[in-house]
């Protein structure tokens, strides 16, 4: 799908306020409200627009660690990573699962309450894994930085 800037201004501004009506967004790009609500739409059915969500502070909600998985499997199969794929997809507490290249095959952000909680986790999904060879827990001491926007071509 081609975007125009009008489409770009559109992605720019939900990125940053997601809840903003369709007047304000029409207004912020210099359309009518039709046309605005248009090209949200089709930016939708073509799914670049992927899901609006609400962005919370887990921090604010009690106790939280952060903390980044580094996994290595035992062999390197098609299946058998599909099968880990799936279980740590499943989990809840896997808020973002990356398949790398290099010395790990794995890298899972895994949100917990606390260290009881992670190393329940790590039972039910790391260590439940067959060809899970090892994996290497990096605590986040301080999120410095988090932020879900995508890199726009120039407006």
């Amino acid at each position: 799908m081609h975007l125009d800037r009008l489409d770009l201004r559109i992605l720019d501004c939900l990125q940053n306020e997601g809840g903003i009506t369709n007047q304000e967004l029409a207004n912020k790009v210099g359309l009518s409200p039709s046309a605005s609500l248009k090209r949200v739409r089709r930016l939708r059915e073509s799914g670049i627009i992927e899901r609006d969500v609400v962005l919370l502070a887990p921090e604010k909600l009690g106790p939280t660690l952060h903390v980044v998985v580094e996994v290595i499997m035992e062999r390197d199969d098609k299946a058998l990573y599909q099968r880990f794929l799936k279980r740590a997809l499943a989990a809840q507490e896997v808020k973002q699962c990356y398949q790398v290249t290099g010395e790990v095959d794995f890298v899972l952000i895994v949100i917990v309450a606390d260290m009881e909680c992670y190393d329940l986790f790590c039972d039910r999904v790391l260590y439940a894994d067959s060809n899970m060879r090892k994996f290497r827990t990096l605590i986040s001491r301080k999120r410095a930085k988090f932020d879900t926007r995508v890199t726009l071509p120039a407006l």
